[in-house]
C-alpha cells in the first residue's frame, strides 16, 4: 500500500472514531492547535519536531501525517535528511528503519503526478 493510501485510509480511521469520541477528538484537536500556534518556533520548526519524535516512537501514520505536513510547511528533502540523521543517532537501529518509511513517504509525496 502505498504511503498516500496509508495516509487516507488512517484519516478514514480517526473520523469514524472521532464520531465515537467526540469530546475526546476536540481535545486533541484543541491540544494540536494550541501546540502549533504558541512559542517562537516556526511551523516548519514544530514538524521537525514532530516528526522526530514520530520516527523515534515508532509511529508509521505519526510519520506519514508529519511528512505531508512538512511539504505543504516548504521542506525540502535536504532538511529532512538532517532530522533523519538526528533520529537515527539517538534512536539507533528502529529509527534507522521508521527514517527510512519517512524519506520513502516523501519521496512518494513529492513526485510529480503519473
Amino acid at each position: 500500500m502505498s504511503y498516500k493510501a496509508k495516509t487516507a485510509e488512517m484519516r478514514a480511521e480517526l473520523r469514524v472514531m472521532n464520531k465515537l469520541i467526540p469530546e475526546t477528538a476536540a481535545g486533541f484537536a484543541q491540544l494540536s492547535k494550541a501546540a502549533k500556534e504558541e512559542g517562537t518556533l516556526s511551523v516548519k520548526e514544530r514538524e521537525y519536531v514532530a516528526l522526530a519524535i514520530a520516527i523515534t516512537q515508532r509511529c508509521e501514520p505519526c510519520v506519514n501525517f508529519h511528512v505531508e505536513a512538512l511539504i505543504r510547511a516548504g521542506a525540502t528533502r535536504e532538511d529532512l535528511s538532517s532530522v533523519m540523521a538526528m533520529c537515527i543517532q539517538m534512536g539507533g537501529g528502529p529509527a534507522l528503519m521508521y527514517a527510512a518509511h519517512a524519506l520513502a513517504a516523501w519521496d512518494e509525496m513529492t513526485a510529480p503526478a503519473a
